[in-house]
C-alpha cells in the first residue's frame, strides 16, 4: 500500500494531537513540521522524530516529498495557509473552522478545484465510528421518527482579551471554536439543511460571542436546540429524541459511547468503542484513502458540506451583528 507523506503547518496543541495520531498509523510518514518560529519547529520535530523542521510555511509547501499538509494554525490564517499549499500542488486537510466565513471557504474550494488538488475540513467528529452507529440507529428508525436534537459544547475559559478565544482579531468566540460542532453534528445526523435558523448570543466586552443558543427548524417538524460557550461549562453531550425512544451520546464531539433508550426510558442498547490512538486517526485515514484512490474530496465530509455549514455560521453572526475585523478584505 502506498505510504502517504504528511507535513504539518503550525506547532501548537492541536498539531501535537494530530502528530500523535499520524506517528501511530501504518503506511503514513510524518515528514515535516513548519512554524514561523524555527526553534519551536525544531523542538516539535525532536518530540515526534520528524526529519524536517522549517521556519516558514512556504518552505514546507514547496517540499516535493510531501503529499498532504495538515493546517493547524489559528482560524484567521486558514485561508492563506491552505491557499499556499494548494498553489504548490499539496493536498490539504484544514482544521475547523475551514475559514472565518463562506466567502473565504468558496475561494479555497474554487482554488482546489481549479488546481485539481484534494481539500477537506478536519471535522473529525463525523468520522468517529460511534457516530456512524448513531446515524445507523436513526436510519433504521430504532427510535422512530426523529423529533428533536439537543446538543451543546461549552467550557469555561477565564476572560483574557489577549487569548485567541476572546480576541476578535483571531476570530475568537464560541461559535467558530466549538459552536460549529453541534451545528455540524445535527445536520450530519439528519442529512439535510434547516429551513429556518434563529439564534441569540451574549457578546462580551471584547466583541466576541461568549455564549450562544441556536435553534434550527428542519422539514418534517424536527427541531435542533444547540448551544456553545467559552465562558460557561455547558457540557458536551447530545440527545437525539424520537417518537419511540432516544439516543444519548456523551461528549458527542469525541464520542466513544452511545446509549439507546426505548419510549419508556429504559436502556436497551449501548455501543462503546474507545479510540485506538486518540480519535484523529479516522479523519487522517479518510484523507489517506482519498489520496490513494485519486479523489479530490471526501464523500463523508464533502466540500459542499463545509460550505453549507459556513453559510449557516455567517447567517447566525449576521443575526447578532457580529463581524470580524479581517472580513472587510477577506477575499483578497
Amino acid at each position: 500500500m502506498r505510504t502517504i507523506k504528511w507535513g504539518i503547518i503550525g506547532a501548537g496543541r492541536i498539531a501535537s494531537t494530530f502528530a500523535t495520531a499520524l506517528k501511530a498509523m501504518d503506511y503514513v510518514e510524518l515528514v515535516a513540521i513548519a512554524s514561523r518560529n524555527i526553534k519551536r519547529a525544531e523542538e516539535f520535530a525532536r518530540c515526534f522524530s520528524i526529519k524536517k523542521a522549517y521556519g516558514s510555511y512556504e518552505e514546507l509547501a514547496k517540499d516535493p516529498e510531501i503529499d498532504v499538509v495538515y493546517i493547524a494554525t489559528p482560524h484567521t490564517e486558514h485561508k492563506d495557509n491552505a491557499a499556499l499549499c494548494i498553489r504548490n500542488r499539496k493536498a490539504v486537510l484544514c482544521e475547523k473552522p475551514f475559514a472565518i466565513n463562506s466567502l473565504e471557504a468558496e475561494y479555497l474550494i474554487s482554488l482546489a478545484k481549479e488546481s485539481n488538488v484534494f481539500l477537506m475540513e478536519a471535522m473529525w467528529t463525523k468520522f468517529l465510528p460511534v457516530n456512524a452507529i448513531v446515524k445507523s440507529w436513526i436510519a433504521e428508525k430504532k427510535i422512530g421518527e426523529v423529533r428533536q436534537i439537543r446538543a451543546s459544547f461549552g467550557f469555561y475559559a477565564e476572560y483574557d482579551p489577549g487569548s485567541r478565544l476572546y480576541n476578535p482579531n483571531t476570530a475568537g468566540g464560541a461559535l467558530l471554536d466549538v459552536g460549529i460542532y453541534p451545528i455540524s453534528y445535527a445536520i450530519h445526523l439528519l442529512e439535510k439543511l434547516p429551513k429556518k435558523v434563529v439564534s441569540n448570543a451574549v457578546i462580551g466586552k471584547s466583541n466576541v460571542d461568549e455564549q450562544n443558543v441556536v435553534s434550527l427548524l428542519f422539514e418534517g417538524g424536527i427541531l435542533a436546540d444547540l448551544s456553545s460557550a467559552i465562558s460557561v461549562n455547558t457540557g458536551s453531550d447530545a440527545v437525539i429524541i424520537g417518537n419511540r425512544g432516544k439516543i444519548v451520546v456523551p461528549e458527542f464531539w469525541k464520542a466513544e459511547r452511545a446509549k439507546r433508550f426505548n419510549a419508556q426510558g429504559q436502556l436497551v442498547e449501548t455501543y462503546e468503542l474507545g479510540h485506538p490512538i486518540n480519535g484523529y486517526e479516522y479523519e487522517a485515514e479518510e484523507v489517506n484513502r482519498c489520496l490513494r484512490e485519486g479523489r479530490m474530496e471526501s464523500s463523508i465530509h464533502s466540500l459542499q458540506n463545509t460550505l453549507d455549514i459556513m453559510k449557516i455560521l455567517d447567517q447566525i453572526r449576521e443575526q447578532w451583528g457580529l463581524k470580524y475585523p479581517q472580513e472587510i478584505d477577506s477575499t483578497r
